[in-house]
């Protein structure tokens, strides 16, 4: 079995956040796609099966099992353009049914996604002070137009907008404390960012809870983030950009168009880059 390596939400021919993509004629075991997962080393391998008209899909982490990935699910959606031909495919995931579309033009590689369904809510003050504490940040750092909150666009995100860039660049804290953290109160990411316009961001997204550090593209955690700002009426005008993992090294760009109805899907799209392929 052959894992693809692609990396999504790519800026060009660099940046991106690297995913595997194994396309199969049926799923490994758990234990096996988890050992997968943790041997390719990324921060989520994207599993695929056709079944009928829609292809079963799962993602792991080196760690563990998530119901969603937004960069797993791009890279699997320029795998099957470059398979299947350019369309647009339908995903059954673990708690969801979305679509990805997957389109080629020369050596030009771009998927779209339409995420979950979206949600919010206000984060308690004692989670707020907790990631607070454990990022080394005050309340002094935050951007109070956009409070701290609980956003959902396929798993759970806690988003703390900062209000300057130096500050996202300060971000800074100890994984295994993290992981432990996040765990316990059931986030998959934490989410930073900082605001430059009403429709450019610049982000950083912590991935304890999976064993990573920090990702440089984050499509789920993206896609939550637009629900939120539709849900604060935010002046979004329908479309923002997003720039994650600068701070790493792998600048990467990520598009998200937001409808107007409330808890609807958000379209998320970026470019792919070709890596390589393991076994």
């Amino acid at each position: 079995m052959q894992v693809q390596k692609i990396a999504a939400f790519s800026d060009g021919d660099v940046g991106g956040n690297p995913a595997g993509v194994l396309i199969a004629d049926q799923f490994p075991s758990d234990t096996e796609m988890q050992k997968i997962a943790a041997d390719v080393g990324f921060s989520e391998t994207a599993f695929a099966v056709q079944a009928g008209a829609d292809w079963r899909v799962r993602y792991f982490s080196p760690e563990s099992e998530v119901p969603f990935c937004g960069h797993a699910t791009i890279a699997l959606g320029a795998a099957l353009a470059m398979q299947q031909g350019d369309g647009v495919f339908s995903l059954q995931l673990n708690q969801a049914k979305i679509t990805v579309d997957g389109h080629r033009d020369g050596s030009t590689i771009s998927a779209a996604l339409q995420s979950p369904p979206t949600r919010s809510a206000a984060a308690s003050p004692q989670l707020i002070a907790e990631a607070l504490a454990m990022f080394a940040y005050s309340e002094a750092d935050l951007d109070p137009r956009i409070p701290p909150a609980r956003i959902h666009g396929g798993a759970d995100h806690l988003v703390l907008a900062l209000n300057s860039r130096q500050a996202l660049s300060a971000m800074r804290y100890e994984l295994s404390v993290g992981r432990v953290w996040m765990n316990r109160e059931a986030l998959v990411t934490i989410l930073f960012v900082f605001a430059e316009t009403n429709q450019l961001f610049h982000t950083r997204n912590a991935f304890a809870s999976g064993g990573v550090l920090e990702d440089p593209a984050t499509g789920a955690a993206s896609a939550a983030f637009a629900g939120y700002l539709r849900d604060l009426a935010w002046p979004h005008g329908g479309h923002i950009d997003i720039v994650q993992g600068e701070d790493m090294g792998m600048r990467s760009r990520i598009a998200a168009d937001i409808g107007a109805e409330p808890g609807a899907s958000i379209r998320v799209s970026g470019a792919a880059r070709l890596m390589t392929t393991s076994m």
